[in-house]
């Protein structure tokens, strides 16, 4: 059953040179419990694409449903519910808020999405991610890795339908990256979905299905 499908969509932006298109008459669809990888060179569309299915950035033309939802029908605050709801965000930069703490990063979700468990579920997150040690740490005392792993558990919080994540493993060594690809595929293995883009080989070898980007137009093969 197709958890996430674009139909017919093109994004562009228009500036003082003229118009750039930077996603261009996409089709595809993501299953549930399907990891799909969209891999590319950078500049190709892919964060457009990422952005477009966290409902962040309305396409220009055609639709994407997130199960039947057509999440731009919404309303704006409904929107921001659904996407609190539904859908976690995996960056390659982490976007931790730096003077929290890692318990504190994992439960912001709980602000727009709160939950009477909401220390419990954050605390078995960090221990499931081996980051109890640092619970009361802030990014600034953090690895590179353990900021990956808390933006993972941050993302997982309110259980997402749709985990979306960009470029993961940009910012990592070989062995947090296997630690970050694992949760990603356990997670699709558990019933979740995961769509990953990324210009790696190595970080799309973990993908159930692998389509490639160039200048915004989606390949089955490279």
């Amino acid at each position: 059953m197709e958890l996430l499908s674009f139909r017919n969509v093109t994004k562009w932006f228009d500036g003082p040179d003229g118009r750039v298109i930077a996603v261009r008459d996409v089709n595809f669809s993501v299953n549930k419990g399907e990891f799909v990888a969209v891999r590319g060179p950078s500049g190709c569309g892919k964060t457009t694409l990422l952005l477009m299915a966290g409902t962040l950035l309305k396409p220009s033309e055609g639709s994407i449903f997130i199960e039947e939802t057509n999440p731009y029908e919404l309303e704006y605050e409904s929107r921001c519910r659904f996407r609190a709801g539904k859908i976690g965000f995996v960056f390659q930069q982490f976007f931790l808020i730096p003077y929290l703490s890692v318990l504190e990063n994992v439960m912001v979700p709980a602000g727009a999405y709160p939950r009477k468990d909401a220390r419990e579920r954050a605390m078995q997150l960090i221990q499931k991610l081996n980051l109890e040690p640092r619970t009361n740490h802030v990014p600034s005392q953090l690895s590179a890795g353990e900021c990956q792993r808390t933006a993972l558990a941050r993302a997982l919080f309110n259980e997402p339908q749709l985990l979306l994540a960009d470029e993961p493993t940009g910012n990592l060594d070989r062995s947090n990256s296997e630690i970050v690809l694992n949760i990603l595929k356990d997670f699709a293995k558990s019933g979740g979905t995961v769509l990953l883009v990324t210009h790696q080989e190595y970080a799309a070898s973990y993908a159930d299905r692998t389509l490639f980007m160039e200048a915004g137009v989606i390949h089955e093969k490279v």
